[in-house]
């Protein structure tokens, strides 16, 4: 049985013009948890630019949550050419990059061709990185100190069969973080990647779970015995990136439910056990 949490969606954490004057830069944000992000940095008082390939989604999205404070622009991140282009052409430089575009699917790795590996590396590793160092060293140039945050995996961290591109990929990002954060935290740029747990969004679950399966079984995989929902992710996204944590910088944060941490302890199927288990344990010791 999975718990479900209702989302009170119509209060917020955070001061309501938290984001104030602040420009903020979604790639993939025009579905699933990039809107969802979108969405809650504008009732923040953000400007929000939203960047994919596909211009009917993003028009659609900016026409969804409306007002004069989104927009978007069309980004092939797998072309390094649609990257400095969109880069020369931003109006105004992004005070927070949400690098959280991303391409998976599941197949066995010796089924994978050449094309499906390395669509997901150019989208995912290679895409990241040209958009991070070209957006970075303008903002060097210009003396405009930022926040980027990596959307990233837990599987980044522990590996994972059957989406292997993704995994390498990811933890490239990862380490993308990390060395970044060490190098360019002298020009006030901040680096952070959050690793999202199992979050349902229909376009990653429709490849990512085909069958249903890990949604029902996921109050057996998961401790917390449930499904993240979209706005818990956009809520951490907005602190981490805020002003408030601006001395946080190089870390990598699961927001899994547990997930990691529930699948790496080699005891941690003793929670399946019922009390008759523990009895019978007991009377063995």
């Amino acid at each position: 049985m999975i718990k479900k949490v209702i989302y009170a969606t119509t209060s917020s954490p955070f001061k309501a013009r938290l984001f104030n004057n602040k420009n903020v830069l979604i790639t993939g944000g025009g579905t699933g948890l990039g809107k969802q992000m979108a969405k809650t940095y504008l009732a923040l008082g953000a400007n929000v630019t939203i960047a994919s390939r596909k211009e009917e989604v993003l028009k659609n999205t900016c026409s969804e949550l409306g007002g004069n404070r989104i927009n978007y622009h069309i980004l092939d991140l797998k072309q390094s050419e649609s990257v400095a282009s969109f880069v020369d052409n931003l109006e105004n430089l992004p005070d927070i990059v949400i690098n959280n575009s991303a391409g998976n699917f599941i197949c066995p790795s010796e089924n994978l061709s050449y094309n499906g590996w390395n669509s997901i590396i150019d989208i995912v590793l290679k895409g990241t990185t040209d958009l991070t160092l070209s957006l970075g060293k303008k903002m060097i140039k210009e003396s405009h100190t930022a926040s980027f945050i990596n959307i990233s995996t837990t599987y980044a961290t522990t590996g994972s069969g059957y989406v292997v591109p993704s995994a390498i990929a990811k933890a490239g990002c990862d380490n993308l973080t990390k060395s970044l954060a060490a190098e360019w935290g002298k020009y006030g740029l901040r680096f952070n990647s959050i690793a999202p747990g199992p979050i349902y969004t229909e376009g990653a679950f429709s490849r990512l779970d085909p069958t249903g399966e890990f949604v029902k079984n996921v109050g057996n995989v998961l401790p917390l015995g449930r499904l993240g929902e979209q706005e818990e992710l956009a809520n951490l996204v907005c602190f981490i990136s805020s002003d408030h944590m601006s001395w946080m910088t190089g870390q990598l944060i699961n927001l899994d439910g547990g997930e990691t941490v529930g699948n790496s302890g080699e005891f941690n199927f003793l929670n399946k056990f019922k009390p008759e288990d523990w009895l019978k344990l007991k009377s063995k010791m």
